[in-house]
């Protein structure tokens, strides 16, 4: 059964990486700690496992995503590698200090984000902007936020970067595509260090490698890989905006049952 909510998140986060440039962990995180906390997986470490698993999980799903936006010529690289640098060290000095946090406070971390996040794409309006001049120090600092945020949390950049670089004047579309490349860097950055941190912990359920849990790994990637090049393909005829607010209000309440069920 647990198998087949691994499959079915597949298709979702796929779907939600290829039409909005995210890595999908916003729905993958949440849905795996509940499998996680199902299956009586150790409380120290529910949510390291959770957020490593997600970030591999991303890695699939972005990678594809990036190759249907490469396709669609919607990824500025000039611009990626303005990124590049500030956001793997950052992803990696996000995934060594998430280690030391308990794991039911990264979980609260996760909700309070989500609410943010939530009231951010339901409120958001987009106007058409001209594109700005910005300096690679800005991007550095940016990518530096975007990197480290992400491997805390178990998610990808595009709830950052796409609002930053359409502030900066770059069409929705350009801002997808560069968004979903910078996924990649991050989950592999991010994947790599909880792997590594979570080697020779005890107590970890069979069939982990680290903090990243094989089965669901396996389970989700089975579907993302098509589901994100398809989402990519009719992004762009899609009512993006109206599909944001619905979704806004999915991850609202997402965050709402994970607080008060801890917490309430």
């Amino acid at each position: 059964m647990t198998f087949l909510i691994y499959i079915g998140l597949g298709i979702f986060a796929g779907m939600l990486s290829g039409i909005f440039g995210i890595g999908g962990g916003l729905v993958i995180v949440p849905t795996l700690l509940f499998c996680f906390k199902f299956l009586g997986f150790p409380e120290a470490h529910v949510m390291h496992l959770t957020i490593g698993t997600s970030l591999s999980i991303i890695l699939v799903t972005v990678s594809n995503s990036t190759y249907g936006h490469y396709l669609n010529k919607n990824i500025e690289w000039s611009i990626v590698k303005k990124f590049l640098g500030p956001l793997i060290v950052g992803a990696i000095a996000g995934s060594f200090v998430s280690k030391d946090i308990a794991a039911n406070t990264l979980e609260l971390i996760f909700s309070l984000y989500v609410v943010l996040v939530s009231i951010k794409m339901f409120t958001d309006i987009k106007v058409e902007r001209e594109l700005k001049e910005t300096s690679s120090v800005l991007y550095g600092l940016v990518g530096l936020i975007i990197g480290f945020k992400s491997t805390i949390l178990g998610i990808g950049g595009g709830t950052i970067s796409i609002p930053f670089l359409s502030w900066r004047g770059l069409p929705m579309k350009k801002a997808v595509g560069i968004s979903a490349s910078l996924g990649v860097p991050i989950a592999i950055a991010g994947t790599a260090s909880y792997i590594y941190n979570g080697l020779g912990i005890n107590g970890l359920p069979e069939y982990s490698l680290g903090f990243v849990y094989l089965p669901a790994l396996g389970g989700v990637v089975i579907t993302s890989s098509f589901f994100a090049r398809l989402g990519a393909r009719i992004s762009h005829k899609l009512p993006q905006q109206r599909m944001k607010r619905g979704f806004s209000l999915f991850l609202m309440i997402v965050a709402v049952k994970m607080i008060s069920g801890r917490y309430l």
